[in-house]
């Protein structure tokens, strides 16, 4: 199940966590998000083992600045407080390979 992240406090604790995460950053105006939102959502609930969330960056600013969003959609995947992997656009493909990658690691 994909989750809102809302608050930059939820955001930081959710990525320094022991689980594996996965951020969909997006916009409601983006077109090519909106594209790819069912695809990341059957990625979470095929893969339980990772936690799939969601950014809106215009809601969120500070978390999409800390990361230096340029480019919508990005997934941007944590593994213990670190950045390991990063698709950037609606790309299901590479998508769904960061996810195997993440949990074959």
């Amino acid at each position: 199940m994909v989750e809102a992240i809302n608050s930059y406090e939820e955001f930081q604790e959710l990525i320094n966590g022991d689980e594996p995460v996965i951020i969909d950053f997006y916009a409601d105006w983006c077109g090519p998000c909106k594209m790819i939102s069912p695809i990341f959502q059957k990625l979470s609930e095929q893969f339980t083992a990772v936690k799939f969330r969601k950014v809106n960056i215009d809601q969120q600013e500070r978390v999409s600045e800390e990361l230096q969003i340029r480019s919508i959609p990005a997934f941007i995947v944590f593994q213990k407080g670190n950045k390991v992997n990063e698709v950037v656009g609606a790309n299901p493909a590479k998508l769904e390979a960061a996810v195997s990658a993440l949990v074959a690691a």
